[in-house]
């Protein structure tokens, strides 16, 4: 099949890796909620070989993924796996307890009431000191950090009332609310930031 392909994976993919390799020195593997097309975690399990990489997505975006990892030939990815953010419990993973979890892109496309479902789910999915990377644009004191990041907010809600650009602080708020702690915000290309978490206990 022809592969689904975003540009702006590509080109962000580099800098991501980079700013993950510090954290991923002992993490034995990673669930990715919202893989996409596949690309980064394609990426990812070839740059990184020890540590497992666990994709989900809709089911529709699954054969996507499995052709970029196919192409990739990494045999330390999972086969995709369906996961409902708005469902009280997720079902049992394949690898679990989960040493991290990332997300790229993912927040400022549901419903704000479901961020805290999301928080909750990775925090049960979590074993002690877990990681959770979550990679995108945020707001800071409830301002844009650049006219992009403003465009990119009015283009969401366009598509729908509640999708939108969120601020740092009420994420994090929510992150601390299911026993996360903040370790790091990093700068990244294009008004992004990486997000780190580790699970308290």
């Amino acid at each position: 099949m022809n592969k689904p392909f975003v540009q702006a994976c590509e080109n962000n993919k580099y800098a991501i890796a980079d700013a993950l390799q510090h954290y991923l020195r002992n993490v034995e593997n990673v669930l990715e909620i919202g893989s996409g097309t596949g690309q980064h975690i394609a990426y990812f399990a070839e740059r990184f070989p020890d540590v497992f990489w666990q994709p989900s997505d809709l089911a529709i975006n699954h054969a996507g993924i499995s052709a970029w990892t196919a192409v990739a030939g990494v045999s330390n990815v999972g086969a995709p796996i369906e996961l409902d953010i708005s469902a009280p419990q997720w079902p049992q993973l394949p690898a679990a307890p989960v040493s991290a979890t990332y997300l790229s892109n993912v927040v400022h496309i549901i419903e704000s009431s479901l961020i805290d479902q999301l928080f909750k789910h990775l925090a049960r999915a979590l074993q002690a000191k877990g990681l959770v990377f979550m990679y995108g644009p945020f707001n800071y004191g409830g301002r844009f950090t650049s006219e992009g990041n403003r465009r990119l907010d009015a283009w969401l809600k366009a598509q729908h009332e509640d999708f939108g650009v969120r601020d740092f602080e009420s994420v994090d708020q929510l992150a601390r609310a299911h026993g996360l702690s903040l370790l790091d915000d990093l700068t990244m290309p294009a008004n992004n930031r990486l997000l780190i978490w580790r699970a308290v206990a």
